[in-house]
Formats: structure tokens, C-alpha cells, sequence
């Protein structure tokens, strides 16, 4: 595919950024150096090959060697690797399937529980540290209300649905209704019928 290299090259310039610039984090890096971490995502028809070394990772979609850990897992799961305290609870409920050394998956997500994602860090090169701070802040303002708006609409429709729910009739009150319904129509029927004779006199 056209994009697939588009992927595997931002996704690694990203990875190198944040995990390679940082001095403090060589220990945990030392841990993964050698080691290639597979991971299968759901909505990609191609795998992400993790390829660890001292000084940088690769990120490459066709991997012809053996992995020493594939990982399978959705998109939105990949955020959550980055708790190390979820990862056992991740793999019990089916969200993460880990076939392989499970060190790797843990060392890994070790490491990125380490790095600092901060958008200011990367942001001050370019445009200056006040204004990057001010536009990291703004941003996790703004994220921070779209989530609130988000869990708010959320409650709001799960309280409307079951609002609506107690207030729909159930199968006797609807029979019920259709009985009276019936029998005023038949009342109306026997007096349009006393009319016609009352006019007939």
C-alpha cells in the first residue's frame, strides 16, 4: 500500500523522538536493545515490526524473521500499553493477545511509561518555550472539555433512553389500549346508527 511507508516512517520518527532523545531513559532501552516487538492491529492489514536497538528503533511493515513477541490488539488499546498496571488485565479480557516472550511487551511498556509526552518539549525548537507551554496548556484544556462534554452527552442519553424506556407502555397496557380503542368505536358506530334513525323519523 501507498501509505504503508508513510506510517512506518512517521510512526518511527515519533517512537526515536520520544524514546531515543532522553538520557534517562538508556537503562530501560538497554533492556529491549536486540529485541523485535510484533504488533498486530486490527484496522491495519500489515503488522508493525518494533525493531529495538542501542541507539535508535526501526519501524518496518514486512518482517521476514521471527518475532521475539507478537502482540495483537485494536488501535484504540495501544494508548493503554503505556500502563504497565493494565497490561495483565488487558491480556484476560481479550484485549491483548501476546504470543511470545511477554517481557518484551512489559519492557516495552516500561519504557514508554517512562518518556515524558509532553507537546511543549517538542514544540519550544520551533516557536519558543511561553508560547509552547501556552498552546500545551490550551490543548489539554480543550481535551480535557471535549471528554467532560463527551461523558456528560453520554450520561444525558443513557438517562433520556432510560426515561423513555419506563415511559413506553408495556404489552398489557398496549392490549388494554387497543381494547378501548375498539370499543369506543363500536360506541361511535351505534350512535351514528340511533342518528341516522332519529333524523329517519
Amino acid at each position: 500500500m501507498t501509505f504503508t511507508p508513510l506510517i512506518t516512517g512517521g510512526l518511527e520518527t515519533a517512537l526515536n523522538r520520544v524514546l531515543y532523545r532522553d538520557r534517562s531513559l538508556k537503562a530501560a532501552r538497554q533492556r529491549l536493545a536486540g529485541k523485535v516487538l510484533m504488533l498486530r492491529l486490527q484496522e491495519l492489514s500489515f503488522p508493525l515490526v518494533l525493531v529495538f536497538s542501542e541507539n535508535q528503533l526501526d519501524v518496518l511493515s514486512d518482517w521476514q524473521d521471527s518475532s521475539d513477541c507478537t502482540v495483537s490488539l485494536r488501535f484504540s488499546t495501544l494508548p493503554k500499553l503505556r500502563d504497565r498496571q493494565q497490561l495483565t488485565s488487558l491480556i484476560r479480557s481479550g484485549e491483548l493477545e501476546v504470543e511470545g516472550d511477554l517481557q518484551v511487551v512489559q519492557q516495552f511498556s516500561a519504557l514508554m511509561d517512562l518518556a515524558e509526552l509532553d507537546p511543549a518539549e517538542y514544540l519550544a525548537p520551533w516557536i519558543g518555550d511561553i508560547a509552547a507551554q501556552g498552546i500545551s496548556q490550551a490543548a489539554q484544556r480543550a481535551l480535557t472539555f471535549v471528554k467532560h462534554e463527551v461523558t456528560r452527552r453520554q450520561d444525558y442519553l443513557g438517562q433520556t433512553l432510560t426515561e423513555e424506556w419506563r415511559l413506553a407502555p408495556g404489552a398489557l397496557e398496549l392490549a388494554w389500549f387497543c381494547e378501548e380503542v375498539e370499543a369506543m368505536d363500536r360506541s361511535l358506530d351505534a350512535l351514528e346508527a340511533r342518528l341516522a334513525q332519529l333524523e329517519a323519523k
